[in-house]
């Protein structure tokens, strides 16, 4: 199936990050870290919530810093990021965004405390243009398995 992937993804905490690591070795695919300034958000987590629900009710999104790649050299686009209060992190949803008119294949994948809620109709929501494909969630204490859970995912992806 898809020969270019392209392996997105936001972390706040580094845990999404290493999911996006061992994403990486499982699909070949290249890897880009979203980012957004210094600051944006707090080192607590209950305060990152507030800062994340504020930007939501506004609408003004956090800008990215970083410079991404030509997104329709690339035929599957997986997201992450985790998930706060059961939705896409404000990071993710602004990339999103950019997805408009995108027709390539898109999914999520996404770190949470074990309580994603709607994550994936959430994330589903946000791209209106792309083929939006069942993504893979865990928890940090699933990390320990990440790469046999990754690759069933991934076979089953293909």
């Amino acid at each position: 199936m898809a020969t270019n992937v392209l392996i997105v993804d936001y972390s706040w905490s580094g845990t999404t990050a290493k999911l996006a690591t061992a994403l990486e070795q499982v699909t070949g695919g290249t890897k880009v870290d979203l980012t957004v300034a210094p600051g944006t958000f707090p080192n607590d987590m209950y305060a990152t919530n507030d800062v994340a629900s504020e930007q939501m009710a506004s609408g003004k999104l956090p800008e990215l810093t970083n410079t991404l790649p030509d997104l329709t050299a690339f035929d599957v686009i997986l997201v992450g990021g985790p998930v706060w209060a059961a939705h896409v992190a404000t990071p993710v949803r602004t990339f999103l965004k950019q997805l408009q008119g995108y027709a390539g294949t898109v999914a999520p994948f996404y770190t949470d405390a074990g309580t994603p809620g709607t994550y994936e109709q959430d994330f589903a929501s946000l791209v209106s243009s792309a083929k939006v494909a069942r993504g893979v969630g865990m928890t940090a204490g699933d990390l320990a398995n990440a790469q046999d859970r990754l690759t069933t995912w991934w076979e089953n992806f293909k």
